[in-house]
């Protein structure tokens, strides 16, 4: 009997065990059912739902607010869009404080199709302000009216409307304007200004040449060297232009003068009877009809003749502004035979001579090489007495003869044949005179902007355009002069 209950003992004991491992999973997944209902009530609660809809209504208004800032910037056809983005960021930011545990249920579907049409216009708008897409549509411009240009000159009909497409219809407007202002105030411009002051060829004062036809472009370059210079009643800006612009150039700074005493000395071709075709072979071209050389761009190597009483010039890209006083610069050290001083370019294989020129020439191969370091305009420093010492002008007349069907370089930019000119001549200049690239490099290092001398926005992304980049069209700007009438009148978005 006794050895029959003993295994009835032992299965009673294991029966026991087994139940207990039974309840205790039983109450385990009760407990933990309970916790996930109660976690999921929580999560449903008015509260929670609450900070929920209110987090995304704060978000959306901040974009909204974001993008109503940008839209400002924007012409008058974004106005309507302006006008939907403060009206939904405005509505977004009411909302959200109007949120409460009692009011959740009656405002969350209010804010929820607020922020979808929050979205559907931020996301319309993405493309006004993405960099990249601006990038593309300018590239995708350039290329077609480049397609048009090459159509043209093909069938032989370049015109005055081929030129025209390079200059922005404001530009063109200002332009009229300021001859619309010369004719009715006649008597006070006159055509024939009084003789030149002595100080202008005092080759003691800092002298600058600038070669443009972009009025407002000069006047930023002319006030902001001027606001920069420790004495500027001692710079003098020598600007030639077109003649067809000359009478606007005079209005504009017969109105608003040079800041601070600086001076400005307003020329044209027709200011330099040396400049025929019988001397120049770059008029000669000019009126026989070569449309690849720009005359304007080409007159800086005649800048010896040009001034003739002067030791050094620094010349200036209308492109530019000055951070700094430039007055070091009739200080730097030339160096023996040393005719120019620039921003030397290259960098590993990359902008060197054999970019520029056609080194398949025997007269390229045989002169140069094409690993020499290529240099920049924008800032120079031109030493004419050396200038005229190494007979750098009648070297530019010999390239210009021979490179006249453009075997030896591209005629239309001026660089190459400045490349040749001053081969074994240019002195490097100090990376700190002169940073390059704010005209189509969105990534300039902002310490390297700061502590420039001078800015240079070369490139198709210029200040003056729409395409320019907001975070580097500041820079620009604020020495334009906006009181001025004409440019309201012009439509300019400064």
């Amino acid at each position: 009997m006794a050895g029959g209950r003993a295994p009835a003992r032992r299965r009673a004991v294991l029966a026991a065990v087994i139940t207990l491992i039974l309840l205790a999973s039983v109450s385990f997944l009760l407990s933990a059912t309970a916790t996930s209902s109660s976690a999921t009530t929580a999560a449903n609660s008015p509260a929670s739902r609450l900070a929920v809809v209110q987090r995304h209504a704060e978000d959306h208004a901040a974009v909204l607010a974001a993008y109503t800032a940008h839209a400002r910037h924007l012409s008058a056809l974004s106005a309507s869009q302006t006008d939907a983005f403060l009206s939904i960021s405005s509505r977004l930011s009411a909302l959200a404080s109007r949120l409460s545990v009692s009011t959740v249920g009656a405002l969350e579907k209010e804010v929820k199709a607020q922020v979808k049409r929050a979205r559907s216009l931020a996301g319309g708008a993405k493309e006004a302000f993405d960099t990249q897409s601006k990038i593309q549509k300018l590239s995708d411009t350039v290329f077609a009216v480049g397609q048009q240009l090459l159509r043209a000159r093909r069938a032989g009909v370049l015109n005055a409307r081929i030129a025209a497409w390079s200059t922005p219809k404001s530009l063109h407007c200002l332009a009229m304007r300021l001859l619309e202002a010369r004719l009715a105030n006649a008597s006070s411009i006159p055509d024939d200004p009084p003789a030149p002051p002595p100080e202008l060829s005092d080759p003691e004062l800092y002298h600058y040449a600038v070669f443009s036809d972009n009025v407002l472009a000069v006047s930023v370059v002319v006030a902001s060297a001027a606001r920069a210079a420790a004495e500027p009643s001692r710079h003098v800006f020598h600007v030639v232009t077109a003649p067809m612009y000359l009478p606007a150039f005079r209005v504009w700074f017969a109105r608003r003068p040079p800041p601070l005493g600086a001076r400005v000395q307003l020329l044209s071709v027709s200011d330099f009877p040396f400049l025929n075709a019988s001397y120049s072979p770059v008029m000669r071209q000019v009126e026989e009809g070569n449309r690849d050389v720009a005359m304007l761009d080409y007159l800086r190597f005649y800048l010896p003749e040009m001034f003739p009483a002067l030791r050094r010039v620094v010349l200036l890209e209308d492109d530019v502004v000055v951070q700094r006083d430039l007055a070091g610069l009739w200080r730097v050290d030339m160096g023996a035979g040393a005719v120019n001083a620039a921003l030397h370019t290259c960098f590993g294989g990359f902008r060197r001579y054999g970019k520029y020129l056609n080194f398949s020439d025997p007269v390229v191969q045989g002169s140069f090489s094409p690993r020499a370091c290529a240099w920049s305009y924008g800032v120079n420093v031109f030493d004419l007495q050396a200038w005229r010492r190494e007979q750098c002008t009648e070297q530019f007349h010999r390239f210009m003869e021979m490179n006249e069907n453009g075997t030896l370089c591209d005629p239309a930019s001026v660089l190459p044949v400045g490349l040749m000119t001053f081969y074994g001549k240019t002195k490097p200049l100090d990376r700190s005179w002169h940073v390059m690239g704010l005209g189509y490099n969105p990534h300039i290092r902002p310490e390297d902007i700061s502590g420039a001398a001078v800015i240079h926005f070369n490139g198709n992304m210029k200040p003056w355009l729409d395409v320019a980049f907001n975070q580097y069209k500041h820079l620009w700007t604020k020495y334009v002069d906006t009181e001025m009438e004409f440019l309201t009148l012009c439509n300019f978005g400064l």
